[in-house]
């Protein structure tokens, strides 16, 4: 704490690197305060955070060192609102940087708030499965409103400091050189009344009136079940504010405190925190990123095809700033995939994330070739043409006589192994594979596929195009389907081999939705085409034909034109609109199939529970993930979570696909898969790997691999 000449008592927060809160911090600031209010020489309070940055919030580490004696989560009670918002001396939070969770709780607890106009102010505790904990829920519908306050809570919507001052959450806007000084004066005009003195939770002019709010909450109560039917926190949240508007706001304040001890102790919430540690542990690759190498300035990129795997490529790139050249095979399809990424970029001007000059200045980096000539001078080239290995291996031969000596040469294939693309080259130290998914410029998932003769300086210099990108990346070895497509094709076999021993598609995929994952596998393979399904599958035939089951229903679909979505005629019909409706006739191509795979109805499996058919759809991935780890293809089950959920839409709050079979335990999952081998065949046997850790009764999302590449 620095008391200034005239009065003002800054405390600052300081706890690198962002200044997070912890229990130890909580009670350093509350000494400072209980001092500042003590001293006759200090007139008011500003309250700050070190090096640009006010709070990021409470340290998610603290949710497991939490103390043995709870008192100190009464500190949103008793040290914030009744020694700091009912002091006598006024306090005013000055903010940059971020203000986030119970950074902004602390922030709105002051009698006002001075930021800098790029400032990020939100609470994101939902992402936690949990709700803010400090006050957060009584506070902002006050500050903002209760329609705006239940979107940044529900949603996790962190706003700018411009738009905050407009909502009323800030109340001056200066740049940050001037930010400090200018929340002293605030702080001085409060206690000289030239500005209100406003204790946040007992404003009420911006709450509606009863029978509106008991509206709106209704309405935040149907979106909440709507997007997310199986989780309990967003109801909680809701419950919480609707109480503090009805009665008396200081009283509830403990129920949100108590609601939030509650909410800690969940598996959404275990199952959220895994995943939040998870994803910012991919980056660190053992004998990689320890190396001290430097990334590379990737400041222009080629891509050949322009597909909608290609032009999507080429419009995350060129968000981000990166030069991209556009090659096709003729000036057709050159267009056509010019205006996929006008396309693509357009619909972010609509939906209001990009201006119409951003949006110009955004396509000027975009131009299309039929040729290599432009290049000699790229820093990256992706490669995404249609999964074909001889094609692929003439281009990776071009790509060697056309570019400079240090261009990375990456492919976008999602199953084709490496090796096979890069034989025909003398260069495969520089060979990546950079898997995205579709669509390109929206999944959040970047795959770094590597050989043992990839360079670390490719895989440094691709995990940064990722950071610059915003895409979370997982480093993986090569083989067919990688990690995720790998893990992931029992999952569209098996819903083959139940509907082929009996069980309804359209209940299968109702189960699967129920489950959490955004849609069934039967909806997939109609949004992914026919086409694709036919030809990868193929390739998990050819690597693993001991362990798949193979259902000639897409084949038979195909054969009468019938090819996915595209063609609006799938397992489901699709109108104009795109919007899916189950079809009568599927049945005739299910009896055909039963046929050709020369089985019947099993009495046994018709019987089975919606929980079996979860398990019968997720046990076998669970299984080829672990031959996964166990062949250091990836390097933790923390990375295959993630890779599920951005990858392949795994719900999050269930952790991750390794994490959730980890709660249901090894041996569980082995007893399963075993039991239904003996009855349905190979495609269930548990790998030797699940057989180990479920005899010593071992953890799964312990598990740390070997790379062998």
């Amino acid at each position: 704490m620095e008391v200034r000449d005239d009065g003002v008592a800054v405390i600052t927060i300081s706890n690198p690197p962002v200044n997070a809160l912890s229990f130890d911090v909580l009670a350093s600031l509350q000494r400072d305060y209980k001092e500042a209010l003590r001293r006759n020489d200090v007139k008011a309070i500003v309250l700050t955070g070190a090096k640009g940055r006010f709070s990021a919030g409470f340290d998610i580490n603290g949710f497991q060192n939490k103390p043995k004696n709870d008192k100190p989560w009464s500190l949103s009670v008793d040290f914030l609102t009744d020694i700091v918002e009912d002091a006598r001396k006024p306090s005013v939070a000055a903010i940059d940087g971020v203000a986030l969770g119970g950074g902004l709780e602390v922030a709105m607890v002051c009698h006002a708030r001075v930021s800098t106009p790029s400032a990020q102010l939100g609470l994101p505790e939902l992402t936690l499965g949990v709700i803010p904990g400090m006050g957060g829920t009584q506070r902002l519908p006050r500050l903002v409103g209760l329609p705006k306050a239940l979107e940044m809570m529900l949603m996790s919507k962190s706003i700018k400091g411009v738009e905050a001052q407009k909502l009323g959450l800030v109340d001056v806007i200066v740049p940050a050189n001037e930010l400090v000084s200018t929340a002293c004066s605030c702080a001085l005009e409060i206690l000289e009344q030239k500005r209100p003195w406003f204790k946040s939770l007992h404003r009420t002019d911006r709450l509606p009136d009863l029978g509106e709010a008991k509206k709106i909450l209704k309405f935040a109560r149907v979106q909440a079940q709507k997007q997310a039917a199986n989780l309990q926190h967003p109801l909680v949240c809701i419950d919480i504010i609707e109480e503090g508007i009805l009665s008396d706001p200081r009283a509830v304040l403990m129920k949100e405190v108590l609601s939030g001890n509650m909410l800690q102790q969940s598996q959404t919430s275990k199952s959220l925190r895994h995943v939040f540690f998870a994803q910012r542990a991919t980056s660190k690759i053992p004998n990689i990123t320890n190396l001290s190498l430097t990334p590379r300035r990737i400041l222009k990129a080629a891509i050949i095809g322009g597909g909608l795997m290609g032009s999507g490529i080429a419009t995350a790139l060129i968000m981000s700033d990166i030069m991209v050249v556009l090659k096709e095979v003729n000036g057709k399809f050159l267009d056509a995939g010019i205006n996929r990424v006008k396309a693509n970029l357009q619909n972010f001007v609509k939906k209001g994330r990009m201006t119409k000059e951003d949006y110009e200045k955004k396509l000027s980096l975009l131009s299309g070739v039929l040729d290599y000539e432009q290049f000699r001078d790229a820093d990256v080239v992706i490669e995404a043409v249609i999964e074909d290995i001889l094609l692929k291996q003439q281009i990776f031969s071009d790509l060697e006589r056309h570019c400079n000596s240090n261009c990375i040469f990456a492919t976008n294939t999602s199953t084709i192994d490496l090796k096979l693309i890069g034989q025909q080259t003398a260069c495969q130290d520089r060979i990546v594979g950079a898997h995205f998914f579709s669509p390109a410029h929206v999944m959040p998932l970047l795959e770094i596929v590597r050989t043992h003769q990839t360079s670390a300086q490719v895989i440094v210099d691709l995990l940064d195009v990722a950071k610059k990108i915003r895409k979370t990346p997982i480093v993986v070895g090569s083989c067919t389907g990688f990690a995720v497509n790998r893990m992931f094709f029992p999952y569209v076999q098996v819903a083959g081999l139940l509907v082929d021993y009996g069980l309804d598609i359209y209940h299968i995929d109702r189960v699967i939705t129920q489950f959490g994952m955004p849609m069934g596998p039967f909806r997939l393979a109609d949004l992914a085409g026919f086409g694709v399904a036919v030809a990868t599958t193929k390739q998990y035939y050819q690597s693993y034909p001991e362990r798949c089951y193979k259902s000639r229903l897409t084949e038979i679909m195909l054969e009468d034109n019938r090819t996915g979505e595209s063609s609006r005629r799938g397992f489901y019909l699709y109108d104009d609109k795109r919007k899916a409706s189950p079809d009568p006739d599927i049945k005739k191509y299910v009896e055909k199939s039963r046929i050709m795979a020369g089985v019947a109805q099993d009495p046994k499996l018709m019987k089975i529970t919606d929980n079996d058919i979860v398990e019968m759809a997720f046990f076998p991935v669970v299984n080829e993930a672990c031959r996964v780890l166990d062949e250091g293809i990836a390097l933790k089950t923390s990375d295959l979570d993630v890779a599920s959920i951005m990858g392949m839409g795994f719900p999050s709050y269930r952790g991750g696909v390794m994490f959730w079979a980890d709660s249901l335990g090894s041996e569980y999952v082995y007893k399963r898969l075993d039991a239904w081998s003996k009855d349905y065949g190979e495609f269930f046997r548990p790998c030797e790997y699940l057989a180990w850790r479920a005899r010593r009764g071992a953890s799964l999302a312990a598990t740390v691999a070997k790379p062998r590449l």
